[in-house]
């Protein structure tokens, strides 16, 4: 490395690279999360990069990726996974390869890194919502797989499967996935129709298996039958689908659609625990809200009274209703129903929850 580049770029030695870097032909150079080291400057040099502070991070103690990092590469996930429906609404044809190396593995690189209440604040809509919330239902699938102890394989096919259980959605009209008024009944139809749509559409994908392509088919099922295609009941339904429906509703009533303003985290919580949105898999739905619950200790909370409150304790029998501390006086919302909480607040801890 010429004296020019040392100078240029010594000040970047030993940081991590928080994006792709390309020259200008689009070869990728040197991929984000590289920490740099003189090579890399020679690099850096040899195709005339400039690089800036914006570009890096330091590297911490535990060598984890930033929080910055890992929601870039989310929102590079979620870019790759609009490709890939254009490509679909025009083909039919599934390009599962690329979902399996460009998709996945961001999945659980975030699931494993962040902060559960982090990856959801991550995962919440901000433009793009039928592909973010794709990614989003696969990091939520993957995460309730994990606490029901699914092997490494059934991880793998479940998280595929969740991403892809709205794929059917690519041969509805635009018109209607982006409606904002209420549908027709007959338009209503037709959207239901992504379901079948999208179990032959992953049928006929070669890799595939017929469990994933059950997951689009019946995700909309309920398990006390009032849901569709089918009405199906209780173990009728697959319990990938299961999954699926509870982390497709819950991320769905927390975004911003075109339709519907988002409903805060915890009441989402609050309505899927007294069943408001259908009957769902009590084992998962219990299990997505101790999850969540347990996630927010040490969280500082607004009451409905206006009292700001951290909470302490989650009872395991009124898991939405936990021990809060405001100063020195503690309130148990298990026993006073005339308050809940009305909002969370967010919180630097960038630890993982366990």
């Amino acid at each position: 490395m010429g004296n020019q580049g040392k100078t240029l770029y010594e000040h970047l030695m030993g940081k991590r690279l928080i994006r792709d870097l390309f020259n200008s032909k689009g070869v990728l150079l040197i991929a984000a999360a590289t920490v740099l080291d003189a090579g890399h400057a020679d690099i850096l040099e040899d195709n005339g990069m400039i690089l800036t502070v914006r570009d890096v991070e330091e590297v911490g103690h535990d060598g984890r990726m930033s929080v910055v990092l890992l929601n870039r590469n989310l929102d590079e996930a979620i870019a790759v996974v609009k490709g890939l429906f254009d490509h679909i609404r025009i083909t039919r044809q599934i390009p599962l390869a690329e979902i399996r190396t460009r998709v996945i593995p961001v999945i659980r690189q975030s699931a494993e890194r962040l902060h559960l209440f982090q990856l959801f604040t991550m995962l919440q809509v901000k433009h793009d919502y039928i592909y973010r919330h794709s990614v989003a239902v696969g990091a939520v699938s993957m995460l309730l797989g994990k606490w029901l102890r699914l092997s490494e394989a059934e991880l793998l096919q479940l998280t595929t499967a969740a991403v892809l259980h709205d794929i059917g959605k690519t041969q509805i009209p635009l018109e209607l996935l982006n409606k904002p008024e209420r549908l027709s009944d007959d338009e209503f139809d037709t959207m239901k129709r992504h379901t079948l749509i999208g179990f032959e559409m992953i049928r006929k994908t070669v890799g595939t298996t017929q469990r994933q392509a059950s997951v689009a088919l019946q995700h909309h099922e309920r398990i006390d039958g009032s849901g569709y295609p089918f009405g199906l009941r209780d173990d009728k339904i697959d319990l990938f689908s299961r999954i699926v429906a509870v982390a497709d509703v819950f991320h769905a009533m927390t975004s911003k659609t075109v339709y519907r303003d988002p409903s805060p985290m915890y009441e989402v919580l609050k309505q899927l625990e007294s069943g408001a949105y259908g009957m769902f898999d009590p084992v998962v739905v219990t299990l997505l809200i101790q999850k969540f619950m347990q996630a927010l200790i040490g969280y500082e909370v607004m009451l409905t009274d206006g009292t700001r409150a951290k909470i302490v304790l989650i009872h395991p029998h009124h898991q939405t209703r936990p021990l809060v501390q405001a100063g020195d006086r503690f309130i148990d919302l298990s026993k006073e129903y005339s308050v809940h909480i009305e909002r969370v607040f967010p919180s630097d801890d960038g630890e993982q929850a366990r």
